[in-house]
């Protein structure tokens, strides 16, 4: 089942996507965001687990946008932080806008704050494809880069495809920004977490990397046993975890509403984050501290000024793909 909502003024779009499994998921077109993501619960009702604003035009609010917390958005040209305000290719540099020194997930108009194209649906109305053409020197990036994101319900699972391809030789780094719940309010440091990484990047006082890698082991971010959040070593995270061979990149479970989530993607690494709090936006439950957590699916951040990093180089002809699947189920 697929509903609109369609706001004149500024152009929003919302759509449900339904199935057979249960699920609901709520986008916007509006930086191609997911507003709501409903899933069967243990008491036989269902939880919304992703933090969202309670109308699609509040998105759009300097009061909203001037906190840069991203709530559910697909984020670009290059998530994550990017040092010293400009990167080189090919020898020539281009300069990116900064905030305090830093760049941080695509500038000061990324894609969460673009209206994308809603450009197909499935029969079923299970899936519905995004796009939007980020054009060249946008935001100071090379190339005119053309963007597609897939949300799609098969079965269980949340699946999240973006697509790029470019006129010129660019950087690219796209995630989705979900903050996730499961039990759809309050605080999630009564949720029990699983991390599959080996090492994590080393960052200085501004949370950017310093190019090393860190091993994990027996430190505050080894949860390769499941762990509860809140143990005693945990001081919340905004940390890039290096992602090992194992298929399943991580899992969270909540004995409160039965749900467990476990994430699978193709990419090198997962930036964790738990923010402390939400600043005072029109949210749609009620949360306290720690009231979130996001899994963004990634490359390294600042990849583009560390040769030791994966490269997000992107040429004309080539394909980026970032396919990343939130499966969940009741704990058994």
């Amino acid at each position: 089942m697929t509903n609109y909502m369609e706001i004149t003024k500024t152009e929003i779009k919302s759509i449900t996507l339904q199935n057979k499994a249960g699920l609901e998921l709520t986008l916007l077109n509006y930086g191609a965001t997911i507003q709501s993501l409903k899933v069967p619960n243990a008491k036989g009702t269902k939880t919304d687990v992703v933090v969202g604003l309670l109308n699609a035009e509040d998105y759009t609010k300097n009061s909203y946008k001037e906190h840069n917390i991203f709530l559910g958005s697909s984020v670009g040209r290059y998530a994550g932080r990017i040092s010293g305000g400009k990167f080189s290719i090919e020898n020539e540099i281009y300069k990116i806008p900064v905030k305090n020194g830093l760049h941080l997930h695509g500038g000061n108009e990324g894609f969460d704050k673009k209206l994308w194209i809603i450009e197909t649906f499935s029969e079923d109305h299970s899936s519905v494809t995004f796009s939007y053409e980020s054009k060249h020197l946008e935001e100071g990036y090379p190339g005119h880069l053309k963007v597609s994101v897939t949300y799609t319900l098969e079965d269980t699972n949340l699946d999240i495809t973006y697509k790029a391809t470019t006129d010129k030789t660019t950087v690219v780094n796209l995630t989705n920004h979900a903050y996730f719940n499961l039990n759809g309010y309050e605080s999630i440091l009564n949720h029990t977490l699983q991390i599959n990484n080996t090492h994590h990047l080393d960052v200085d006082e501004n949370l950017r990397p310093t190019g090393k890698l860190l091993s994990s082991d027996k430190t505050r971010f080894d949860f390769k046993k499941e762990s509860i959040i809140n143990r005693e070593d945990f001081k919340g995270f905004d940390d890039t975890f290096v992602l090992g061979k194992a298929k399943i990149a991580a899992s969270l479970s909540s004995k409160e509403s039965g749900i467990k989530m476990v994430v699978t993607t193709n990419q090198p690494a997962l930036v964790i984050y738990t923010k402390d709090k939400f600043p005072a936006v029109p949210l749609s439950a009620n949360y306290s501290d720690y009231p979130a957590i996001c899994f963004e699916a990634q490359n390294f951040p600042d990849a583009p000024n560390n040769k030791n990093f994966p490269s997000s180089i992107l040429q004309p002809g080539e394909v980026y793909e970032n396919k990343t699947r939130f499966s969940f189920s009741l704990i058994s």
